[in-house]
């Protein structure tokens, strides 16, 4: 090996060991703030004098954590199937075939994503008290259904583009038409892609904080972000149960991505349909 190359390899180390300080940095501080009795009076990295495990008991025996683990899991799993159904089916339309304004239909969807949510409020909270679902789960999965549009849209359209056409064709010429050509044709060699901008609807709706703290007032159907407003009040913040609590919230998105990470390294690589 050369000296060119150990320089190379010493600097691809380096990148690597400062990627996973940046990642793993702030996550291990967390733990470890909520294993100490006061995070406050230890900051930082340093150790905890005693393991003190009171923040994760009380976090599923007072809150009851679990009740707002199940309102999350419904309302972000019912949004990306929602979306997601919408999404791949207009994206196929979008990237196959050929209409007028096909072009300005992209533009507007990519323009939605430089739309801040403050600058939405007003309209959307007024749609959905005119449709009587304020205070409601159903208010919750009508706006997340209906956000991220963009981003699952350019994920997927793109993935669409390499599929071959000629498998398409051939369903054409079996006398497949084009709702059973994309569902039997192109949505299953698409995988990759749509379980990648599922996926990511699914974080971004399970971390989403603002329209739930707006839309619910039901302290019952909070999902789990709201949950952390609890632990501050007018006079203190509960630090050590607040620390628990996040440490709770992160493992569900972390244990996903871990389960389903092979659909991000097939959408990233192509998959299997480049040919």
């Amino acid at each position: 090996m050369t000296v060119k190359n150990r320089f190379a390899n010493l600097y691809n180390y380096l990148v690597i060991l400062w990627v996973l300080i940046v990642a793993l940095g702030p996550i291990i501080w967390l733990v470890l703030s909520s294993l100490k009795v006061e995070p406050q009076a230890r900051p930082g990295f340093m150790l905890p004098e005693s393991i003190y495990l009171q923040g994760y008991i009380s976090t599923f025996r007072d809150l009851n954590v679990m009740q707002y683990f199940g309102n999350s899991m419904f309302i972000a799993g019912v949004s990306v199937v929602l979306s997601i159904l919408m999404i791949s089916m207009s994206a196929y339309v979008v990237a196959r075939m050929d209409f007028p304004g096909k072009s300005l239909v992209s533009i507007m969807l990519y323009c939605t994503m430089f739309i801040p949510a403050t600058a939405l409020t007003y309209p959307v909270y007024n749609l959905i008290n005119r449709l009587g679902l304020h205070d409601t789960r159903g208010a919750l999965i009508l706006i997340y259904a209906c956000s991220g549009v963009a981003t699952s849209f350019f994920i997927i359209r793109n993935y669409y583009g390499n599929v071959p056409r000629d498998m398409e064709d051939a369903a054409r010429i079996d006398g497949c038409g084009y709702a059973q050509t994309w569902f039997r044709i192109i949505f299953p060699m698409a995988r990759p892609g749509i379980m990648t901008a599922a996926i990511l609807a699914f974080f971004n709706n399970w971390n989403e904080f603002y329209w739930a703290s707006l839309v619910i007032v039901t302290r019952e159907k909070l999902p789990v972000p709201a949950l952390l407003s609890t632990f501050t009040n007018a006079f203190r913040t509960n630090y050590n149960g607040l620390f628990s609590a996040i440490v709770v919230i992160i493992l569900p998105p972390i244990i996903l991505y871990c389960i389903f990470s092979k659909f991000f390294i097939e959408a990233l690589s192509g998959g299997a349909v480049k040919g």
